[in-house]
């Protein structure tokens, strides 16, 4: 039971992971405007950049390791 559970948080295609930097993109630019609300000026647009940096650097990492993980599947299976 507990592996049918833990296969709702595994990310299988990259729909899905489109989806989950989506879903972290949304946060990160609430998260940047309210900077711009709290340090008006150079800084809350410094907080603002490094918010959608982030976003890109974890879209990145999540599609490599996405690719990672279905070559390592493919190899693993037998020659047919």
């Amino acid at each position: 039971m507990l592996k049918k559970i833990g296969r709702l948080f595994v990310i299988k295609t990259r729909f899905e992971a489109c989806l989950i930097i989506y879903a972290l993109a949304m946060g990160a630019m609430a998260r940047g405007m309210t900077y711009l609300d709290h340090y008006p000026g150079v800084g809350g647009k410094l907080l603002l950049l490094a918010c959608t940096g982030s976003v890109f650097l974890a879209g990145a990492k999540i599609f490599d390791c996405l690719r990672f993980e279905q070559a390592a599947a493919a190899a693993a299976k037998p020659a047919e």
